[in-house]
């Protein structure tokens, strides 16, 4: 099952995605989940999946715009240097331990929406990943039963202003300029894909393939991922881990490739999906 966010004539609801369009969920399960964050509990899904199995189209895809597909996360937790590759190509020590840093929400944009370069810098660069979108509260979770905490799966491109990335040793600043960071089109539900099962990350940029990965080259695995995040912060239903990108981005390509106004940015994701902007300044 797919669920995305989306306004309709300017009002917010979410609803199951489908190849016909979108069945809107609000007018019958709205007052007991308001948003999608809300409803992503795993007896909740099962009731929307039932009703979704019978229901009509609400809306035709060209009659709503998406929205981040958790607009108002508590939590977006991005980790950094995450693939061998990468991490080489970065220049980067190996840690025992995962490198993490925080997005806002005000941060992120959606599916076919822009990605904004802003006017204070020409090094905007892509980072293809892989989003788990956390279904039930958790802190302190064993790896051994870090999957039943996953509600599902996104597309992310963990957009990075790298100059602003690289003023000090702290990568906020570059990773929280408004709209650079996309997430969609959908939540994928996690019983979709098998656990662990390996899925390949990749960026396309005006055409041309710029990253390539599989999971299989993460240093630390979602499970993990999991249980160090939940160890120093509750995991709410509706959070984010970001999961790290394959070697190739534009900063450490020779010479470099940033992104620009009018170019389009892909990230195609197995069994996930395919996320993509157009780059706009402002």
């Amino acid at each position: 099952m797919k669920l995305a966010s989306f306004t309709h004539s300017g009002k917010e609801s979410y609803g199951v995605y489908t190849d016909d369009g979108i069945i809107d969920l609000k007018p019958q399960f709205g007052s007991e989940f308001p948003d999608l964050k809300s409803a992503l509990g795993e007896k909740a899904l099962e009731r929307i999946k039932e009703y979704a199995a019978s229901a009509p189209i609400s809306y035709s895809h060209a009659e709503v715009t998406l929205l981040p597909v958790i607009p108002n996360p508590s939590k977006v937790l991005c980790i950094g240097h995450n693939y061998e590759a990468h991490r080489i190509e970065t220049n980067r020590a190996k840690t025992d331990y995962p490198s993490v840093f925080m997005r806002y929400a005000d941060s992120q944009t959606a599916h076919l929406q822009p990605i904004i370069k802003p006017i204070e810098s020409d090094m905007l660069d892509y980072e293809g990943e892989i989003a788990v979108v956390i279904g039930k509260q958790g802190r302190r979770v064993k790896e051994s039963e870090a999957w039943d905490y996953v509600a599902g799966y996104s597309c992310y491109n963990d957009g990075s202003v790298r100059d602003w990335q690289w003023h000090t040793q702290q990568f906020g600043p570059g990773k929280n300029f408004y709209q650079t960071g996309s997430f969609g089109p959908y939540l994928v539900t996690k019983d979709e894909i098998a656990n662990g099962e390996i899925l390949t990350v990749k960026t396309i940029l005006n055409g041309e393939i710029m990253q390539q990965g599989d999971t299989s080259m993460m240093l630390f695995p979602i499970p993990k991922l999991i249980e160090y995040c939940s160890t120093f912060i509750t995991l709410n239903p509706g959070d984010v881990i970001v999961t790290g990108t394959p070697a190739g981005v534009g900063a450490k390509r020779n010479p470099p490739v940033f992104m620009k106004e009018g170019d389009q940015v892909e990230i195609h994701i197995d069994k996930i999906g395919v996320l993509r902007n157009t780059i706009s300044v402002g």
